[in-house]
């Protein structure tokens, strides 16, 4: 049996640009809007939903809260577009990733620890475990592909490999 013990790094916007894009305003140069009332920060993230007439869909995720530390035993991925989550609540979460493939092993995956304040968007085809939630139900704003093609492939782990993601 393979073990594998994944420890969440920081979610950077460097670390993770293998897989997509960091969402914060942090580091980023706003704009000012509406009479000096609002600053804007645009292009946070690069949301590709439009292969084969994707529409963009906007979506709410209520998601209940993992105990760590969590056996990973599946991932899945989106390869017609993007899958961004937003947290819409004051929250930390964990991200588990792996590049794109068709074939990703274990020692592939990759956890970041996202910080109040932090989304992720997933690029097109890369794979990635359900958001996970730390500590209480957390909401998140979902924007990712609509449209009639299945969008989702899912990759079950053999019941030989024992993947634990800790804290």
């Amino acid at each position: 049996m393979s073990k594998l013990r994944l420890e969440p790094m920081p979610l950077t916007a460097v670390a993770f640009s293998p897989y997509g894009d960091v969402i914060e305003t942090t580091g980023n140069t706003p704009r000012s809007i509406n009479q000096g009332t609002t600053q804007r920060y645009d292009d946070l993230a690069r949301i590709d939903v439009g292969q084969d007439e994707g529409r963009p869909l906007l979506s709410v995720f209520v998601t209940q809260p993992q105990p760590l530390p969590l056996r990973i035993t599946m991932i899945e991925r989106h390869p017609l577009g993007s899958q961004a989550f937003v947290p819409l609540d004051e929250a930390d979460f964990l991200v588990v990733v792996a590049a794109p493939g068709d074939d990703p092993k274990s020692g592939d995956l990759r956890a970041f620890l996202a910080r109040k304040g932090q989304g992720v968007n997933y690029a097109p085809g890369v794979w990635h475990h359900p958001v996970i939630a730390l500590g209480h139900e957390t909401r998140f704003l979902v924007i990712d592909r609509g449209g009639d093609d299945t969008n989702c492939d899912e990759l079950q782990f053999g019941e030989d490999e024992d993947i634990l993601l800790e804290r």
